[in-house]
């Protein structure tokens, strides 16, 4: 009796088989729909541009106005200059550097605190500081300094976001095929950026103020929506349910799931949990929290000496300084180029740009397939390269190995073989990829803003470079898997 008071029963019984699986994918969702969100709040600074700094001459004056500069009537002070383009350039790269400095810390709090507390403290700031900038509207602010500390404090508050939701979905979910999961997974970014375009669509031209506070209400909802309903991991549940009756402690899944390595699938059956209660070597007496304290996060410079990291993490710089150019820069040359205006720049090119989702999932799918990360993106960076013009085709080849990389091959990296399945790694090695990786979202827009000036061909010129030198990056690895498929080396992922 006292042997089976020690033991957690089989997952066979129906109630605790549904509990899990009925929590695992409530994770799965919420997760996606907090980084929609976060994403989401993003977006509108994009689609603003083009009201703050517009063609006057095209737009109808008001009979009771007195101006004096029939020019720059209908622009926004202070991008009513002509270095409009310098002062947006600014903008972002305050966004986009905080950002960049911020997620290489960030990883290292998510680790140490409650991953729910953590997502919500930064999504309620987020939605705060993106709410300031609206207000910048009603209040009749012209000045460069508070938008720039706006959109700084901003970029800090959205590095929560990313490590943490990782770091969340990794307790629940184990190894195996991660590329279709993810894949899929990670179209939050699609979704965040669709309707932040068409959100912020809305109100940009009666009156723009609306296109940030409505997305800034929307993340810091579902910020409270994070504090009453994110459920960490499974011990959690346990303790919650008390199914150890005995102890009323958890068994440690993590462990055996680190063990069971690459053999055990993504999305978990029922029979597969059940191993890791049923079995001898799988239980353990010491509480969760003991058991999940036994491993040091790894350092910075054991992360950076995993195989691959510093290649991939330098492929995600130049892939983010080309999407994050087409994020930010997108409509605004669509409206100056392409003689739409503001509002149907937004429709459908810019929208319709970022309908690559399905490219994250074909990525994600062929590099399950032939077990091929590295050749995979290298394949689409180059074939993105001579479309750079063509928006809709090169965004997609350009996100699909952004998507890739920043979560199956991130997922690959940060549960290396010489971990010993760490699961504190996960968190240290993604935050250090995609932090490198915003080191290039910041530096594209702001290229994007001093290059712009002398012509968009330049800017299209500077694109290319960047897909070739992310290919570049990723060649040695490409020689090791296309070695391996010819039966001349073992045969590795990433």
């Amino acid at each position: 009796m006292e042997q089976e008071l020690n033991h957690p029963p089989s997952l066979k019984n129906p109630f605790i088989s549904c509990l899990f699986c009925r929590y695992r994918g409530f994770t799965l969702f919420l997760t996606f729909l907090f980084y929609t969100a976060y994403h989401l709040s993003r977006k509108p600074i994009s689609i603003v541009k083009s009201e703050l700094h517009r063609n006057c001459s095209t737009v109808i004056r008001p009979a009771d106005l007195n101006i004096t500069d029939n020019a720059t009537w209908c622009d926004w002070a202070p991008f009513d200059q002509d270095n409009y383009k310098t002062l947006f350039g600014v903008l972002d790269n305050c966004f986009l550097v905080a950002y960049a400095i911020g997620m290489f810390f960030s990883g290292i709090f998510g680790e140490r605190l409650p991953l729910r507390y953590y997502l919500s403290a930064g999504m309620l700031l987020s939605g705060l500081f993106t709410c300031l900038f609206g207000f910048g509207y009603y209040w009749n602010i012209h000045s460069i300094w508070y938008y720039g500390f706006v959109q700084a404090m901003n970029g800090l508050m959205q590095t929560t976001g990313w490590p943490a939701v990782v770091a969340c979905v990794g307790n629940w979910f184990g190894k195996g095929k991660r590329g279709f999961i993810m894949g899929v997974w990670n179209s939050h970014t699609s979704v965040g950026n669709i309707l932040g375009s068409l959100i912020a669509g809305v109100f940009v031209s009666s009156a723009w103020g609306m296109s940030f506070i409505v997305p800034g209400i929307i993340i810091a909802s579902t910020g409270i929506l994070c504090f009453f309903f994110l459920v960490e991991s499974k011990c959690s549940i346990c303790k919650l349910y008390v199914i150890w009756p005995q102890n009323c402690v958890c068994v440690c899944v993590c462990q055996s799931e680190q063990e069971s390595g690459e053999k055990e699938p993504l999305l978990h059956s029922s029979s597969s949990s059940e191993r890791i209660f049923s079995g001898s070597s799988a239980i353990s007496s010491e509480p969760a929290e003991a058991a999940e304290d036994h491993t040091e996060a790894i350092s910075f410079c054991g992360a950076l000496s995993i195989p691959g990291v510093v290649e991939f993490s330098l492929c995600l710089l130049f892939a983010k300084l080309v999407s994050y150019t087409f994020l930010y820069w997108l409509p605004l040359y669509i409206s100056n180029v392409g003689q739409y205006s503001h509002t149907r720049s937004i429709h459908p090119l810019s929208t319709l740009q970022h309908v690559h989702l399905t490219r994250g999932i074909m990525a994600g799918l062929v590099s399950d397939y032939t077990g091929g990360r590295a050749t995979t993106c290298g394949v689409m960076l180059l074939a993105a390269a001579p479309m750079v013009r063509m928006l809709l085709l090169c965004g997609g080849l350009v996100n699909g190995p952004y998507a890739l990389i920043t979560t199956a091959v991130s997922a690959d990296l940060g549960t290396h073989e010489s971990l010993r399945g760490n699961a504190r790694a996960l968190s240290t090695v993604t935050a250090i990829i995609d932090g490198t990786g915003s080191i290039g979202a910041a530096l594209g827009p702001l290229l994007a803003g001093l290059i712009s000036p002398s012509g968009w061909n330049n800017v299209f010129y500077m694109l290319i470079s960047a897909d070739v030198l992310a290919c570049l990056f990723l060649s040695r690895l490409v020689y090791k898997e296309v070695k391996g498929w010819c039966g001349r080396a073992p045969r590795q992922r990433g």
